[in-house]
């Protein structure tokens, strides 16, 4: 799960830290601000509404595999996979928090939980902004979600 992309961010924007909440799981991302961010500084998230994105309020930051680092913690992921089997759902195995995965539609990618992510300091990210996406009919939604990106 480890890598590193030391172009994506801005030569004065720092990778964002996060992890879960007994601190077991500790990772990194680095912002690519033409990726990442809007004209105003805001992160761009997506909702989702399908049955585990709902139970566990999970809110969208889809990264590249290659700016995602996960520095500590990868003996204490749990996996839990269900439906089609295709996403890997990683919780912690100390407190249950699933502060970031691979989902079904980025298998290249990570999910990183933006609740879970330290941004208050962050030089570049001013304010988060998430669109919602209708997880409940994937199959029919999916396509127009990768439309949207930026890195596909």
């Amino acid at each position: 799960m480890n890598a590193v992309n030391a172009e994506a961010g801005g030569a004065d924007d720092p990778p964002v830290a996060g992890g879960c909440h007994c601190g077991a799981v500790r990772f990194e991302v680095d912002l690519d601000r033409a990726q990442d961010l809007d004209g105003e500084g805001r992160l761009r998230l997506t909702e989702c509404n399908c049955s585990i994105c709902s139970a566990t309020g999970f809110l969208h930051w889809i990264v590249p595999a290659s700016r995602f680092r996960l520095l500590a913690g990868e003996q204490a992921l749990t996996e839990y996979r269900f439906g089609t089997g295709a996403a890997r759902h990683l919780f912690c195995s100390r407190c249950g928090v699933k502060s970031f995965y691979v989902p079904r539609s980025h298998p290249d990618g990570f999910s990183v939980n933006a609740r879970c992510v330290s941004l208050e300091d962050h030089p570049s990210i001013h304010e988060l902004v998430a669109e919602p996406f209708d997880g409940r009919q994937w199959e029919e939604n999916i396509a127009a979600l990768h439309e949207k990106e930026r890195w596909r």
